[in-house]
């Protein structure tokens, strides 16, 4: 359904109620209509397995990716992928002043063509029968990603809130009608908590449980106020590690990743390391640096969501893989691992790119013999080792 751009914030919050009036546990049948597809399984969530497309990753619309074409989802449903997740910067559908700092008030100015283009990708998706999953990678006061300056704090303040649950209850509108089979809302991407939202080397650590568990719930209420089956999905804490046991009496799935140990899924990459040309060489399994590194460590760390599926908590893998400087050999043996892991346990899974630096297309890797795929280049080994899983 379309939304106007003109919607007030009084309107919706007069309308919802968000923070004064709970909807209590109106998502309590949210998953039901997936209980079919999955009553073989453990997880109480189908064994998604796709890609992260990064169209809306950039808070800049005149700055980001060429357009994902219709091919790749062609190839994506020929290969046996069925899932696609959409990180969304909220800026990139918004009308405002950009060559200044956003105001509070202008996040709530929705730019309806910059909607509509993120809706052609959902329906290019459903068109080859693929599950979407729409993600706030950028929410109101919250980025795991610096480069966009924020107007507050989305775990300390109340208008960041408001703000938060007003864009999710737009997209709930917009697909009201929409099968969670098909659709999914995944509240917020990796979230921490940073002492200044700004600054991507603040001091971080972990939600505090009671403040997820509110920020959570509101968005939930506001998604489900449209339509109470609407599929609800968090990422886990302390940027997407760590299991929420503060929500799971809401009926929210979680969503785990597949980045452990950093210095395998993130060698080099200038991001994630203070000095990414001094670390020693990833090995896998093997010693590296004062860690061994091996399939135990991994199951270890898996553990806590293997448990979470036993417990009737619906889990998926959201983001997983590595950049491009991780040598190839060791990449495929501990990806296999992890996907292993994951497979095992009946826990689908995202790769962070489909084209792209961590993608199965053009990933730009200096020790692959890729093979041409209409004129795209193909790593061969990396897509047989997902499709056996």
């Amino acid at each position: 359904m379309q939304h106007t751009s003109n919607t007030s914030r009084r309107d919706f919050i007069k309308k919802t109620g968000l923070l004064t009036a709970g909807l209590g546990l109106a998502g309590t049948s949210a998953l039901a209509g997936l209980e079919a597809t999955a009553r073989q399984k453990k997880n109480k969530l189908p064994k998604w397995k796709g890609f992260n497309l990064l169209d809306f990753f950039s808070p800049d619309p005149t700055n980001t990716r060429k357009a994902t074409p219709e091919e790749y989802f062609k190839w994506m449903a020929g290969w046996g992928f069925d899932f696609v997740r959409l990180p969304m910067a909220y800026p990139y559908y918004l009308n405002f002043d950009r060559s200044r700092n956003i105001t509070p008030e202008e996040v709530y100015n929705i730019d309806e063509k910059q909607v509509d283009q993120i809706d052609h990708l959902v329906q290019l998706a459903h068109k080859y029968n693929m599950h979407v999953s729409l993600n706030l990678h950028r929410a109101p006061g919250y980025c795991v990603n610096a480069g966009f300056n924020e107007p507050y704090n989305l775990w300390t303040d109340e208008e960041a809130l408001k703000a938060f649950c007003f864009h999710w209850q737009m997209w709930a509108k917009r697909y009201k009608n929409v099968s969670p089979k098909k659709i999914s809302f995944d509240l917020l991407n990796e979230p921490s908590m940073r002492d200044d939202m700004n600054d991507q080397h603040s001091k971080r650590s972990a939600v505090p449980g009671e403040v997820y568990r509110k920020v959570a719930k509101a968005a939930s209420e506001a998604i489900r106020a449209e339509n109470k089956k609407h599929l609800v999905i968090a990422d886990g804490n302390n940027t997407g590690s760590t299991v929420i046991p503060e929500i799971t009496d809401l009926n929210i799935a979680q969503s785990c990743r597949g980045y452990n140990p950093g210095i395998i899924s993130h060698y080099k990459a200038p991001w994630a390391n203070k000095d990414p040309e001094n670390l020693p060489e990833p090995k896998w399994p093997g010693q590296v640096g004062d860690k061994y590194l091996s399939r135990a460590l991994l199951e270890e760390f898996y553990k806590p969501w293997i448990e979470l599926v036993k417990s009737g908590v619906g889990v998926h893998c959201g983001e997983c893989g590595s950049w491009n400087k991780t040598p190839h050999e060791v990449f495929l043996a501990w990806f296999g691992d992890v996907l292993g892991i994951l497979s095992e346990n009946d826990i689908g899974f995202a790769v962070w790119e489909f084209s792209g630096d961590f993608g199965v297309l053009n990933s730009g890797r200096a020790d692959v013999a890729y093979e041409d795929w209409y004129g795209q280049k193909l790593d061969r080994k990396m897509l047989e080792l997902l499709q056996k899983v």
